[in-house]
């Protein structure tokens, strides 16, 4: 059977919007693919994954980054890489590698218990914002303007379980017009990018973040694709922040983006672009 007749593995274990259009310009084309639910499928010894290779949309990131490093070790190239999803899926991760790369990232501080966070959150300056290393949508993370408020903050994070939730990541918070941005770069192109808009701090369309078309300028452009040059050929939705001076700070690299809101906005078909960028990557042609 030769490459482009084997179907396109596609790893989830939830099937959102962002989902179900993938596959349908998948039947579209023509392009066989099969689901493998990462939460049931077995690997091991003498599992033969017949596939052209493989796109990851699964959600969690542990379950994402084993059962794609586990593909990748079957002699399966899968989009996007485990390197990719280790980097971009731990916050502090992404923050290192944008720095060595010498690329603008807001403020940050770190230490590996909340209680040794406390003592110096006064001389980091307030406000700022407290992440967990491992999220999205803007979940368990809070913008402190003081003492009392970072105390609280910093007890729920020490009474939380498992090691990976007592790193405390903090950021000095970028005081922004109002809006963030959101950029797809797929194999270092710039796909489409997107306003964030709304009246909260946290303007994740998840939290009813308005969108809106963004057209990068010249110095956005730059900073988008020395960004994915720094983390590397893949699917990315690229988080930036500007402030109210206009200057531009890389938040966050989202390595399996969602695109809801997007889609309505922008004349690109970011669909068919990231359909695109995988069969081109993992061998074959489509239908």
């Amino acid at each position: 059977m030769s490459v482009p007749d084997l179907p396109l593995a596609v790893l989830a274990s939830r099937i959102r919007l962002e989902e179900k259009l993938i596959l349908a310009e998948l039947e579209r084309r023509r392009v066989p693919y099969e689901i493998l639910d990462t939460r049931t499928t077995v690997f091991g010894t003498g599992h033969d994954f017949r596939f052209r290779g493989a796109l990851t949309r699964e959600i969690g990131h542990t379950r994402n980054v084993y059962a794609t490093r586990l593909l990748e070790h079957a002699g399966l190239r899968v989009v996007n890489s485990s390197a990719i999803l280790s980097v971009c899926g731990d916050k502090l991760l992404t923050t290192l590698a944008l720095e060595e790369a010498g690329l603008p990232v807001p403020r940050w501080m770190t230490t590996v218990t909340p209680q040794g966070a406390l003592p110096v959150m006064a001389d980091f300056g307030y406000p700022a914002v407290i992440k967990p290393v491992i999220g999205s949508w803007g979940r368990l993370m809070a913008r402190v303007d003081g003492h009392d408020a970072a105390e609280a903050v910093l007890e729920h994070r020490e009474a939380l379980p498992g090691p990976g939730s007592q790193i405390t990541y903090v950021q000095e918070y970028i005081d922004k017009p109002g809006r963030e941005i959101k950029a797809y770069v797929m194999g270092g192109e710039i796909v489409g990018a997107i306003y964030k808009s709304s009246d909260e701090w946290r303007t994740n369309t998840k939290r009813g973040g308005v969108p809106s078309v963004c057209t990068p300028d010249d110095e956005l452009r730059k900073l988008l694709e020395a960004t994915a040059e720094a983390i590397g050929d893949g699917v990315l939705g690229i988080d930036v922040l500007e402030d109210r001076a206009g200057a531009y700070y890389v938040n966050e690299v989202n390595h399996t983006p969602e695109f809801h809101g997007a889609v309505e906005v922008l004349g690109t078909d970011l669909v068919g672009r990231y359909v695109d960028h995988v069969l081109s990557r993992v061998g074959g042609s489509d239908a």
